[in-house]
């Protein structure tokens, strides 16, 4: 076909050289490929180990001692450190009702005590006692005078026992709340809710008697 050996070398030549450029082309692609991939999976693992530390420094865990001092001085203050915020309605409420009922009994004690007083005074001024009796009944009507006095002083002992009880509630329900922070600081990042997974399975049971083995059903509860 090619009458002239030079011409037919040149085309050779002309198409391994082509040949070879696309060959270099190809592998630089690859090669530039590979490089831009890798600097990117590089990219990503660092954009992702920044999400993990970032994540790992907002962990939140309270400090159990300083929820327990911080408790201590101001009442409901170690549930708002734990950020159970749900239980401040509860505390509060608590406290008001330990509140009403020291107040209450206070009060009633010393109205039963100023009318026990006045009674045994025998000053007709002082009849702060007539105030406890309803309308239409006198003292007579409770069977006299001594037996007016010794109700008067029942009463009185008796709200003077339910005001200290009051008092030991409170401290008590104080003691509770603080005991309540601490918990919560100790398990806040406790997993208190386990998941239980059971399942049968066929299984050879020993036979003591017999050489053989007997087929029984086993159960297998996991505690994840």
């Amino acid at each position: 076909m090619f009458k002239n050996p030079k011409i037919f070398s040149l085309l050779f030549a002309l198409i391994s050289l082509s040949v070879q450029a696309q060959v270099d082309s190809s592998k630089n692609k690859l090669h530039k490929d590979s490089t831009s991939r890798l600097i990117v999976k590089a990219r990503l693992s660092e954009i992702e180990a920044r999400i993990i530390d970032s994540t790992k420094l907002k962990t939140f865990k309270p400090d159990p001692a300083k929820v327990v001092w911080m408790g201590a001085i101001i009442p409901g203050y170690g549930q708002i450190l734990n950020r159970k915020y749900w239980k401040l309605p509860i505390v509060y409420g608590g406290f008001l009702g330990c509140a009403y009922a020291i107040t209450w009994n206070s009060t009633m004690y010393q109205t039963y005590l100023t009318a026990y007083k006045d009674i045994l005074s025998n000053d007709p001024a002082n009849n702060s006692y007539l105030q406890l009796i309803p309308t239409g009944r006198t003292v007579d009507s409770y069977g006299g005078t001594s037996a007016f006095t010794a109700i008067l002083k029942s009463k009185q002992d008796n709200y003077r026992r339910y005001r200290d009880l009051s008092v030991i509630a409170t401290v008590a329900y104080y003691a509770l709340t603080i005991v309540d922070a601490y918990v919560d600081a100790q398990l806040y990042d406790f997993d208190i809710s386990p998941e239980l997974s059971i399942r049968f399975q066929p299984t050879l049971l020993k036979n003591d008697i017999a050489a053989t083995h007997t087929l029984g059903l086993q159960c297998c509860l996991s505690l994840r």
